[in-house]
């Protein structure tokens, strides 16, 4: 394949009428583009200047490659100066994936403030609960919230916030049902549990580290569940509704324990904790507007996720 920068010579060649003014023009010496035009020459295996004492320019083969040449050099140009003005200018689109949970709970606020204040970065977000390949489907970064350890992968990871959860339960039903003491109180209760694949039924309980029992954890296998769902919409309504107590992220929660349609259960107590990871196909060469996105991500959720 024939090297650009040699199309580019020759077109600065043709167009300033000789090796001497676009020697001037490039800062090179003659010699060097004289040289790169016989290698051009070469490699094409027909000549493209004529070269005399009383005559320059290109041969009838030369202005029809020049043609083709100024197209390709021009189109170069305008590929190099679109993605120098993506560096200068946040500008552009990023295309990014969660699961329904936590783009309704989690990152709706936090992105409907990124977009006011980058109004010129456009964003698409698939919202699906699989894994999906970014490379093969073009997204950007996957946004996951996870209790456990994620599979491994080839992806580059990045830690952006931890939430912590909470035992809830409908505020009416606590007044006509009374409200659990203990750990060992929620045995008596009915519950709602989050579908998890492959993991045991079961709220792994741990006091608040500014406790002075901290550290002081409880498993508590709670009595057969009146639902278990993957929705957690579904999950707090029941709830609110009295159906039983639920574990869910406290920041699914925020509204209705503000309203009083939620009380906490055993308040000194978390129920679990989630981690949100940005996952990347990549660590080195992202766009700007990516970088951006990400860091923006990792300063501001944290404060959205919170208890």
């Amino acid at each position: 394949m024939l090297d650009l920068n040699d199309l580019f010579y020759f077109v600065q060649i043709v167009e300033r009428g000789g090796f001497t003014a676009a020697g001037r023009s490039l800062g090179m010496p003659k010699s060097t583009l004289s040289y790169r035009m016989q290698q051009l020459e070469a490699a094409l295996g027909v000549r493209l200047l004529n070269r005399t004492s009383r005559h320059f320019g290109p041969t009838q083969a030369g202005e029809e490659f020049y043609r083709h040449a100024v197209l390709m050099v021009r189109a170069a140009e305008e590929a190099e100066s679109h993605a120098r003005q993506r560096v200068t200018e946040l500008a552009g689109v990023v295309r990014f994936t969660a699961a329904m949970g936590t783009a309704q709970f989690a990152l709706r606020d936090v992105v409907m403030r990124f977009m006011q204040e980058y109004p010129r970065v456009d964003l698409v977000e698939y919202v699906t609960s699989r894994q999906v390949d970014l490379l093969a489907e073009n997204f950007d970064v996957a946004i996951r919230a996870h209790s456990g350890e994620l599979p491994d992968s080839t992806l580059v990871r990045r830690t952006l916030a931890v939430a912590p959860w909470i035992l809830v339960a409908g505020s009416e039903y606590l007044k006509r049902a009374g409200s659990p003491e203990t750990p060992q109180d929620l045995k008596r209760f009915p519950c709602v549990l989050v579908w998890r694949a492959n993991r045991t039924a079961a709220w792994h309980l741990r006091r608040h580290s500014t406790s002075r029992r901290g550290g002081r954890s409880e498993l508590i296998q709670p009595p057969a569940p009146r639902l278990v769902s993957n929705d957690m919409s579904s999950l707090k309504r029941a709830a609110i509704e009295g159906v039983g107590i639920v574990a869910l992220p406290a920041y699914v929660c925020k509204s209705e324990l503000r309203t009083g349609e939620l009380t906490q259960v055993l308040p000194g107590w978390f129920a679990d904790e989630s981690t949100f990871s940005a996952l990347l196909p990549y660590r080195r060469g992202l766009l700007p507007t990516v970088r951006t996105f990400v860091d923006y991500l990792a300063r501001h959720l944290p404060k959205y996720v919170a208890s």
